[in-house]
């Protein structure tokens, strides 16, 4: 179950390819897994090879229904995409947050580079940094000024996103809706095609290690509880732990890396379009295990999102939602774009959201429209 993908962007010229090649890059390998006893989340896994044979759709859906509804969290293999390839957009963020920071400046908003300490967490800084790639859609053609090291690949890079979203989020998105019992199949899909303007988005990301005071200055990243604005969010196999999901009994457990899957966890957005009855999964990112603090945590993800257009009220022809009675989570219509407007106002400024937190009297914080983000357990 892959597709063919037809890349568009400008090939680079023959010095830069040959200067960036592959085999003059770092190789990336994956740190050792945590010999550590800790409490593992027990999450489903799908095959997607299961999505083109007779009854495999509803299969993989019934599959599927407790863990969206109750979870937030899952794993997918065998979707399509070459190991080979996955590992090559490791090595290209490896090597991009080796560059000197005169090459990652970058003009950006919220794509580009962003380098760590620009948040503050408890009595430190956090220590991530992070680079975004928009869609490959016109709206953003030429918008950002990429190193070298990533022009040289740029049109490998715009391939593994397009494969990302079709192999992966669209499949997803159709087991959504017959979960859902919706008569249109692709009604999610409608909602999420590629070329439309929305703001999806690819990312590499690293969490650099900390001393073992910077770590208790921070937390140790237990106050970090958060749940996703998106439609989904895939994040490859890493095996430095330190992700955790909060569960329907109030306790933290940890996300394994399991070989040849991809993580995924549902987001906002699908949950606002359901009444909350898709669960956004919450979690967070801690310090790892005494045996992996030394190792920097590398990460790969996807963030889908729908349309910019999208309105965020729950679907009307879906019976389980007609059962369940869900509400609109807005007191009126909001758009895609207007959620995510809201939403970065408090990601990108430190000092606002600090602002608002500290003005709180519930430990909430109106977002838009009635609609409160709050404050997780520790």
């Amino acid at each position: 179950m892959s597709t063919t993908v037809t890349e568009t962007v400008t090939s680079p010229t023959v010095d830069i390819k040959e200067k960036y090649s592959y085999d003059k890059l770092n190789a990336y390998t994956h740190p050792p897994e945590t010999e550590a006893d800790l409490p593992w989340s027990e999450l489903v896994t799908l095959d997607l090879e299961d999505y083109g044979r007779p009854g495999g759709k509803e299969r993989l859906a019934k599959q599927l229904e407790h863990a969206v509804h109750h979870v937030g969290f899952f794993y997918v293999k065998n979707f399509g995409i070459p190991h080979e390839e996955v590992d090559r957009q490791f090595t290209l963020a490896k090597n991009f947050f080796q560059l000197p920071v005169s090459e990652k400046e970058n003009a950006a908003d919220y794509n580009g580079w962003r380098r760590p300490g620009r948040r503050i967490m408890s009595k430190g800084i956090d220590n991530v940094e992070i680079f975004n790639f928009p869609k490959f859609t016109p709206e953003f053609a030429g918008k950002y000024n990429y190193p070298d090291l990533l022009n040289a690949h740029m049109s490998e890079i715009e391939k593994f996103q397009r494969e990302l979203h079709a192999n992966i989020v669209l499949p997803l998105l159709r087991l959504f809706a017959i979960i859902l019992e919706l008569p249109d199949e692709e009604y999610l899909v409608k909602q999420h095609t590629f070329d439309e303007k929305s703001e999806d988005h690819s990312r590499y990301m690293i969490y650099h290690p900390r001393t073992e005071q910077e770590w208790a200055d921070a937390n140790y990243g237990k106050g970090g509880g958060h749940t996703d604005l998106g439609t989904v969010t895939l994040l490859f196999r890493q095996p430095v732990a330190g992700l955790q999901i909060l569960g329907e009994d109030g306790n933290w457990t940890w996300v394994s890396a399991q070989p040849g899957t991809v993580t995924v966890n549902l987001a906002d957005t699908i949950s606002h379009l359901t009444g909350g009855w898709l669960k956004s999964s919450v979690h967070r990112v801690v310090a790892p295990p005494e045996d992996q603090r030394s190792f920097e945590r590398t990460g790969l993800l996807y963030f889908a999102r729908p349309h910019n257009k999208t309105v965020l009220t729950p679907i009307t022809d879906s019976p389980v939602l007609q059962k369940a009675g869900v509400h609109p989570r807005f007191d009126r219509e909001v758009t895609m774009e207007e959620f995510v407007r809201a939403k970065q106002t408090m990601q990108l400024n430190p000092d606002i959201a600090a602002k608002r937190w500290a003005e709180s009297k519930d430990g909430t914080v109106e977002l838009l429209a009635g609609f409160r983000d709050k404050k997780y357990k520790e």
